[in-house]
Parts: structure tokens; sequence; C-alpha cells
């Protein structure tokens, strides 16, 4: 098992928890004083409260909470936030509210979804030619077509 060493930057920060053993991604909390609406359409910076120090080959993916996005409309606005193992700043996600009503964060409201995932390093070539395949350079919805 990999440990991930997190500080709390407040006392109110809450450690990301998961909702069954099996769970891919673990819960990142709300560290706010008070409850906070998101208007129509528009995003809000929300603090986890904590830092994080990710092991070098892997990083961070900040997935929008399946409930959450279905239920109320709310989701990272960049759909998925990349956290790099060297940084060490805050955890905070941009929450942006899909819906025609305001929505509300509650103080400790699980707002997101961290999943550590490793990567692979790879460099990049410039090529003159690239490998025939069957597909080509068919693009969207192209593979679906007989």
């Amino acid at each position: 098992m990999v440990n991930i060493k997190v500080k709390k930057l407040t006392q109110t920060a809450k450690l990301p928890t998961r909702g069954s053993l099996a769970a891919a991604g673990y819960d990142l909390y709300a560290d706010i004083q008070e409850d906070i609406v998101i208007a129509p359409h528009t995003t809000c910076m929300v603090s986890t409260g904590l830092s994080m120090e990710i092991p070098e080959g892997y990083f961070g993916a900040i997935f929008a909470r399946s409930g959450l996005a279905a239920k109320e409309g709310l989701r990272p606005a960049n759909c998925v936030g990349v956290c790099d193992s060297d940084y060490r700043g805050p955890y905070t996600v941009a929450l942006h509210n899909d819906s025609d009503e305001p929505r509300t964060v509650s103080v400790q409201e699980r707002i997101a979804q961290l999943v550590v995932m490793p990567y692979l390093p790879v460099e990049f070539s410039e090529a003159e030619e690239l490998e025939d395949t069957q597909r080509g350079a068919g693009g969207f919805g192209s593979t679906g077509k007989q």
C-alpha cells in the first residue's frame, strides 16, 4: 500500500476518506467556515484545507463525486484536476454549478474525490511518418461505422 503524507493547513480540515474498501476514490471535504452558495453557471474555489505529498511516479486526479454531480449539478470546473507529485500547495477544488439553480456547499461536505494514479514518463520525438493501423486517421465516431 502506498502511504500519502497529508498536512492539515487548518484545525478543521478533514483527511480524505473512502466509502468502501474497494472504492478507488477518496472523498475530499469542504474546509470552509460557513456554507457557500454557488450561483447558477458560476465557479467557486473551495478549499480542502490539506496539502499532500504524492509519491514520485503518481499524481492525484480530482474527479466529481457522482452523487453531487447528478443530484446537485456540481462538478470540478476543469472536469478532472491533476495534482503533480511535486506540488505541495493547498488542494482547492474549483466547483462549478452546471444547474439553473443556486447550490449550497455545506461545511465539511464531500465535494470531490481524489484518485491516486501512476503515470508513465515519456519522451516525444518528431517523425516524418507514423505506422499504419486499421483505423488510420478516422476521428470522432469513426470506429462505430460499419
